[in-house]
């Protein structure tokens, strides 16, 4: 297990999201699978407690927790994406397995963890500032997925 890892809560379904991210992203595995060596509030021996996995490169481990803890928004992984194509892939992956869309490149896994799919283009804008970045930001603002093409207009100005 790396120094430094991510850990995710889940009622009962980390090896499912972990499994699903492996197929989704790219440089994204499933690692070992820890099953609980005694009963817990919820869950029983033998069942599967932690999965280790990584996602686009970084370190996580998700834990089997139950209900009491949920996800919301103060977390979330970004992954940059390069085009449009590349961009409605993730989006499509996360929102069309039961997913959720948000605003402004964000949306939620059927798991209920928050994702940015965020194209460079756009932090490229923003990293420029000025008139450029408020442009980039305004497109941004109106948008559920991220349009990259809308973006770099944006960033052209009038």
């Amino acid at each position: 297990m790396a120094k430094n890892t991510i850990s995710v809560w889940y009622d009962k379904e980390a090896e499912a999201a972990a499994r699903f991210y492996a197929e989704v992203f790219p440089d994204s595995t499933v690692g070992k699978v820890h099953h609980a060596p005694g009963d817990y509030p919820s869950g029983k021996q033998g069942d599967v407690l932690m999965v280790e996995f990584t996602v686009a490169g970084v370190a996580c481990v998700g834990l089997n927790g139950g209900p009491v803890f949920k996800h919301n928004e103060a977390f979330s992984f970004q992954i940059s994406t390069d085009t449009q194509e590349e961009t409605d892939r993730y989006w499509n992956a996360i929102v069309g397995n039961g997913g959720q869309e948000s605003d402004c490149g964000w949306c939620k896994d059927r798991w209920g963890v928050s994702w940015q799919i965020t194209p460079r283009v756009l932090m490229e804008a923003m990293a420029a500032g000025g008139a450029e970045a408020k442009r980039a930001f305004d497109a941004m603002m109106t948008m559920k997925k991220i349009d990259v093409a809308k973006i770099e207009t944006a960033r052209r100005g009038p």
